[in-house]
């Protein structure tokens, strides 16, 4: 999935494989899995930070 800066789902380059127009439940639907990708991120950073500070 990419996301675009607009949360519409289309960044540009992946043209043509996302709709242009994407239905309000589409638009929820992947700024909550945006959200999720997002929380796993901040996760890995936090567990990497615990890593490093503790060698």
């Amino acid at each position: 999935m990419t996301y675009g800066s607009c949360g519409c789902g289309s960044s540009g380059r992946d043209f043509g494989k996302v709709r242009s127009f994407l239905t309000r439940e589409e638009k929820v639907s992947m700024l909550k899995e945006y959200k999720d990708d997002l929380e796993r991120e901040v996760q890995g950073v936090t567990e990497r930070i615990k890593e490093l500070e503790n060698k």
